[in-house]
C-alpha cells in the first residue's frame, strides 16, 4: 500500500507515464517535453511537432530494447506525432488527447492545470455502491452528464459508472472500438470537462467508474501492429484479431499504468474491466491488481470489478472487488419474458431453482456443464464470497443495445412483474445496477451505434444482421433490414434520453411514478441494509410450490447481515400466488403491489410481488409502497427534480423521516487554499498530487 496519505490540500493531480509526451520542469519555467515510445519494430523513429515555435521534424534516439526518445522545447497544447521509418505518421499510443481524431495528431496536455474543488474526496465503501451505468455521448457529453448529476444523486445512487471514454473512430461509438486507451475522446469534450464532471460527482456524493478496455483495440485506428508488433501474439487469434501478448513487460506496463493513469490522474474511483475472459491470464490479472492498489494512496476507497464469462470465482477472493453477475440478469430475463434462445438457453431449464441458486451462492454456474459452452463446465464455487462480491442488474448497455431493436425490459414484459424483481434488484445484498434512465420506466431504445465509413460501415452492418439470422424472430430476410443500420446518425439519435421532463404529459407522469419506485427502495436500502453489508451471509434460498404440487416462479431468500439481524424476501415472477406456509421473521421494510403484506399476513404471495423483511427494531422505517400514486405532494417534489439535494416526497415513506434515510448527495466540503506551483525542475510535472 502506498504510505502517502490523502492530502485535503491537493488541487492538482497528474500521473507520470513512463511514456508517450511528457512535460518537463516548473510550469513557469520555459516549457520543455519528453516523447518517448516503444517501437521495436522500427530502425527509425522521428517526432514531427506540428504546431507552435518548435515545429518541425526532430530525431528520437535508440535507447534500448526497442524505445525511442527525445525532448523539444514545447508545451502544452502542442500537436505532434511519429514519423516511422521516414513514413507512416502515427498518433501516440499513449496520447492524452485526440483533437482530430484517432487518425489525427496527439496534443500534449499539462495534466496539472485543472484545479479540483473537492479535494476531500476519497470515495465511497463497496458496500454503499448504488451504481448508474450511463454512456456520456447519449447524455450530450461531459457538460450534459453534469446536469444530470443532481437527479442521480437525488434518486439514492451513490456512484455512476461511464461507458469506455478511450478514443474511438467517428463521433459515435459504444467506446469498446477504442484504439486509444489514454486519450478521452474529443467527441464528448476536453480533458478538464471531464475532470470538471467527475469533480462535480464527487461534490455531490457520487463516486466515479470507468470501463476500461483491455482484451483489444478497434478495427480502425489502431496502428500498434505496424511499430509494435510484439505487443500482439501473433499465433494466437481473438474475434477483434491477435491476441494482446500481456506476459511482455512493456505490454504489462502500458495496461497498468492505463489504470494508475485514470484512478490518480483523474481521481477515478474503481474501474471495471471488460471482457477479462478474452485476456486468458488469471495470472496477470492479479498482478495487474496487486501493481494497482500497491500505487494507491493511503485512505482512498478504489474499486476494480470485472465482467468474466468464466465466473472465476477464486479472482474475487483478494484481488478484484466484484465482477458483474451475468447469471443473475439472464436467469431474471428468462423468468420475466420467457425469452430461450440465444445465451437465454441456459438458463431456460428450472430458471426459479438457478435463482435461489445465485441469491444463496452468488453465481448460477458453479463449475456446471453449460448447454451453451458444449457441455463444458463453467465457473467455479462461490458460496464463500459475500453478497456484495456480485454486481446485479436487470438492464444494461450490453442486454439492451445487443438486442436487435434495443429493446428495454419494459416493452418485453408486464410492469408488476417488473416492479418487483426490481424490487429484489435495489433491495438484495447484491450491488445494483441501474442503465441510463431505467428509473424512468423508459421504453426507449437503446441501439448499436458507431460511426464508421467505407466498406468498415458496411461489414458492420451487414455483419449484424447477418448475427440475427439465427433468431426465429429475424429468419426473414425483410425482416433482417429492419434492424437500425449503427453508423446511421438516427440510431444514435434514437438512443438518446430526452434531456428534461416534467409532469406535463401523461408519459412523464408514469415516469414520475417509476422514478418514485426506485427512490423510495433505495432510500430503504441506504438506511437500513447498506450500513450493515459488510461481513453479511447467506442464509440460502428456497423455491415455493404452487398449488398443484410444482415448483412455482417463486422464492424465499435470507441473509444474515453484519450486525447479526436478517434480511429475507420473498418473491413471485409467476403468474398465479403460492402458499407462504412461514412468514419470515421481521418487520416488513418494502413491498409490491402496496399492501401485499395484508395477503402475506394470510399465508400466501400474489403473482408478480416483492416483500423484504428486516429484523431488529425497524419499526419507524416502514414502507408502504405504491408506485402509481399521483399525490400533489409528490408532483411538487418532481418539479424540484433537478434540486442539487432533493429530499423524498413526503408520502413515498409513511412514518419516516425522511432525510434520515436518503444518505446520497452528502458530498464532501471542498476546500479553496492558496494554490501553489511545484518548483521541480528537469523532471516530469507528475511527482504526485499538490
Amino acid at each position: 500500500m502506498h504510505e502517502r496519505p490523502i492530502d485535503p490540500h491537493a488541487h492538482h493531480h497528474a500521473h507520470c507515464l513512463p511514456f508517450g509526451a511528457q512535460l518537463l520542469g516548473a510550469a513557469s519555467a520555459k516549457p520543455r517535453t519528453r516523447f518517448r515510445l516503444w517501437a521495436p519494430s522500427c530502425a527509425k523513429v522521428q517526432v514531427m511537432i506540428e504546431s507552435g515555435p518548435a515545429q518541425g521534424l526532430l530525431d528520437m534516439s535508440a535507447t534500448g530494447n526497442g524505445w525511442f526518445e527525445t525532448e523539444a522545447g514545447c508545451g502544452a497544447g502542442t500537436l505532434y506525432r511519429y514519423k516511422l521509418d521516414g513514413a507512416l505518421m502515427v498518433p501516440d499510443p499513449a496520447s492524452r488527447f485526440q483533437p482530430q481524431d484517432v487518425h489525427g495528431p496527439s496534443e500534449v496536455i499539462d495534466p496539472r492545470a485543472y484545479h479540483w474543488q473537492h479535494t476531500h474526496w476519497s470515495g465511497r465503501p463497496w458496500e454503499e455502491m448504488v451504481l448508474y451505468e450511463l454512456h456520456v455521448g447519449a447524455l450530450g457529453g461531459y457538460a450534459g452528464v453534469m446536469t444530470r448529476l443532481p437527479e442521480i444523486a437525488a434518486l439514492g445512487v451513490t456512484a455512476i459508472e461511464l461507458m469506455p471514454l478511450n478514443d474511438f473512430p467517428g463521433q459515435r461509438n459504444w467506446g469498446y472500438d477504442g484504439v486509444l486507451p489514454y486519450a478521452p475522446d474529443s467527441a464528448y469534450g476536453r480533458p478538464d470537462d471531464l475532470k470538471a464532471l467527475i469533480d462535480a460527482a464527487h461534490g455531490l456524493g457520487l463516486a466515479v467508474f470507468l470501463d476500461v478496455v483491455y482484451n483489444h483495440f478497434g478495427p480502425d485506428g489502431n496502428y500498434l501492429q505496424q511499430y509494435a508488433k510484439p505487443f500482439f501474439r501473433e499465433g494466437t487469434h481473438t474475434p477483434w484479431g491477435p491476441a494482446i501478448d500481456f506476459e511482455r513487460s512493456e505490454v504489462s506496463e502500458f495496461f497498468s499504468d492505463n489504470a494508475l493513469y485514470w484512478l490518480n490522474e483523474y481521481r477515478i474511483d474503481g474501474l471495471r474491466l471488460d471482457a477479462v475472459h478474452a485476456i486468458d491470464n488469471d495470472t496477470w490479472l492479479r498482478g495487474f491488481a496487486d501493481h494497482v492498489r500497491a500505487h494507491m494512496q493511503h485512505g482512498r476507497h478504489v474499486h476494480l470489478v470485472l465482467e468474466n464469462e468464466r465466473n472465476t470465482a477464486n479472482l474475487l477472493d483478494t484481488h478484484f472487488t466484484a465482477q458483474w453477475n451475468d447469471d443473475a440478469h439472464n436467469t431474471l430475463h428468462v423468468l420475466l419474458t420467457g425469452e430461450h434462445e440465444g445465451y437465454y438457453a441456459a438458463y431456460a431449464d428450472q430458471p426459479v431453482h438457478k435463482l435461489a441458486r445465485i441469491l444463496g451462492s452468488g453465481f448460477g454456474y458453479q463449475g456446471d456443464p453449460s448447454p451453451i459452452h458444449h457441455g463444458k463446465p463453467r465457473g467455479q464455487p462461490s458460496g464463500h464470497l459475500p453478497p456484495a462480491s456480485f454486481v446485479m442488474f436487470l438492464q444494461n448497455h450490453d442486454q439492451i443495445g445487443n438486442r436487435a431493436m434495443g429493446d428495454r425490459l419494459r416493452a418485453l414484459c408486464a410492469d408488476d412483474a417488473l416492479l418487483a424483481a426490481t424490487g429484489l434488484l435495489l433491495l438484495s445484498p447484491q450491488i445494483p445496477l441501474l442503465f441510463m434512465d431505467e428509473e424512468y420506466g423508459s421504453k426507449q431504445p437503446f441501439l448499436f451505434f458507431t460511426d464508421y465509413t467505407g466498406d468498415l460501415a458496411n461489414a458492420v452492418r451487414e455483419g449484424r444482421r447477418k448475427e440475427f439470422a439465427r433468431f426465429s424472430a429475424f429468419a426473414d430476410e425483410k425482416r433482417r433490414a429492419q434492424i437500425p443500420d449503427p453508423n446511421d446518425p438516427q440510431t444514435f439519435a434514437k438512443s438518446s434520453p430526452p434531456a428534461a421532463r416534467s409532469n406535463d404529459t401523461p408519459d412523464d407522469n408514469e415516469a414520475f411514478e417509476w422514478m418514485h419506485f426506485y427512490k423510495s427502495a433505495l432510500a430503504v436500502r441506504a438506511k437500513l441494509i447498506a450500513p450493515r453489508l459488510q461481513r453479511a451471509k447467506p442464509l440460502g434460498a428456497a423455491v415455493l410450490k404452487a398449488n398443484g404440487g410444482h415448483d412455482a416462479n417463486a422464492l424465499v431468500a435470507r441473509w444474515k447481515l453484519d450486525d447479526g439481524e436478517t434480511l429475507s424476501i420473498a418473491l413471485n415472477l409467476g403468474n398465479e400466488a403460492v402458499r407462504l406456509e412461514t412468514q419470515p421473521e421481521g418487520k416488513v421494510i418494502f413491498e409490491t403491489p402496496p399492501r401485499v403484506r395484508d395477503r402475506v399476513d394470510a399465508g400466501e404471495l400474489p403473482s408478480n410481488a416483492f416483500v423484504a423483511w428486516l429484523t431488529g427494531d425497524v419499526c419507524e422505517y416502514a414502507v408502504g409502497h405504491d408506485a402509481r400514486k399521483n399525490a400533489d405532494a409528490d408532483y411538487a417534489a418532481w418539479d424540484q427534480s433537478t434540486a442539487p439535494k432533493r429530499q423524498l416526497s413526503s408520502t413515498a415513506l409513511h412514518g419516516t423521516r425522511v432525510g434520515a434515510l436518503h444518505g446520497a448527495g452528502e458530498g464532501a466540503k471542498a476546500l479553496a487554499p492558496a494554490d501553489s506551483s511545484s518548483a521541480n525542475s528537469g523532471r516530469p510535472l507528475c511527482m504526485g498530487p499538490e
